[in-house]
């Protein structure tokens, strides 16, 4: 066996088209939901607003503002999509595909400040509450839970896979749970004449939806970081690594999200004399794939000798029992 290092990028870059029990590209036609979901959020953005104001309501005119930030986040997760379709070049030799994990990203930032600005506008109103029009309130909130709730369904089977359409499902959620607060502090100001429930429902929608929004934030941020994605068992991954026919020891794992539906990793695997990397290679290609969903795989060969000077291994190294 050689005393040098194989990589085995030869045939890792051709199975992107395979679905797997773990993990799933987001499907083709999720630009038809983008551009329906910003379509009737941009008309309804400009009705809510009106009535907001005609009605004088904080939680309808912040439920509208915040809707407008959905539209950008909507047109954010789209873009990202659009983007990491586009093929690598010289320049960008993984194209664009982390421009996904980015919006995210930014997506949970947004929704965090917004909520976090509702939040403190309710605890304000409530010093001093206002009279409003609350059966007008009720109406427009009506269409608003229909808008987004229809919104947050066109985008729901992509958010289990993909955490970009993720973010942009939990901002329309977000405002469809929003809207059914509005109708229920309106209710109860037209029947009890309870005239703190505006902000009082307002403000615990938001301190509801900044609880949910920060698992989001804290997974955009570690996939920015190039952690490793949380439906990834590490500890197995290396397990079926080591457990391979031929591999003695493997060392300086690595594993990253590319983008928010596509996986990659790096190893390097110690070989045992007499060994044939394409065999193992094989082997290892189908198992990561099948069992993680990883498709996009390299790994570096090294017999015994050379991996005792391996130059820069400073990942953990799992050692063959």
């Amino acid at each position: 066996m050689s005393q040098h290092p194989v990589e085995a990028t030869n045939h890792h870059t051709h199975h992107h088209d395979h679905q797997c029990g773990h993990h799933h590209h987001a499907p083709k036609d999720f630009g038809t939901a983008f551009a329906t979901g910003i379509f009737i959020n941009v008309v309804f953005v400009a009705v809510e607003a009106f009535y907001g104001w005609q009605a004088d309501s904080l939680a309808l005119l912040a439920d509208a503002a915040h809707n407008l930030s959905d539209v950008a986040g909507l047109l954010l997760a789209w873009v990202a999509i659009i983007a990491a379709k586009r093929q690598p070049t010289a320049r960008y030799t993984y194209g664009l595909q982390r421009g996904s994990i980015i919006a995210s990203f930014i997506n949970a930032v947004v929704l965090l400040f917004a909520m976090g600005s509702l939040a403190w506008e309710a605890a304000m109103r409530l010093r001093h509450p206002q009279p409003y029009q609350a059966d007008l309130v009720m109406y427009v909130a009506a269409a608003a839970v229909f808008v987004n709730g229809f919104t947050a369904w066109l985008l729901m089977s992509g958010s289990k896979h993909d955490l970009n359409i993720r973010g942009a499902f939990i901002h329309m959620l977000s405002d469809a749970l929003v809207s059914v607060g509005v109708i229920i502090s309106a209710a109860a100001y037209v029947w009890l004449g309870w005239g703190w429930i505006d902000p009082v429902v307002s403000l615990l929608i938001a301190l509801a939806i900044l609880f949910g929004t920060w698992g989001l934030f804290k997974q955009s941020l570690h996939l920015m970081f190039d952690g490793v994605p949380v439906h990834i068992d590490l500890d197995k991954l290396n397990t079926v690594l080591k457990h391979l026919n031929g591999v003695a020891s493997v060392h300086d794992v690595h594993v990253w999200a590319m983008a928010t539906s596509k996986v990659a990793m790096t190893a390097h695997l110690v070989l045992a004399d007499g060994v044939r990397g394409d065999e193992v290679l094989r082997s290892a290609l189908n198992d990561l794939r099948a069992q993680f969903g990883i498709e996009h795989v390299t790994l570096q060969f090294e017999s015994a000798s050379y991996a005792e000077h391996c130059h820069g291994c400073g990942a953990v190294s799992f050692q063959q029992h």
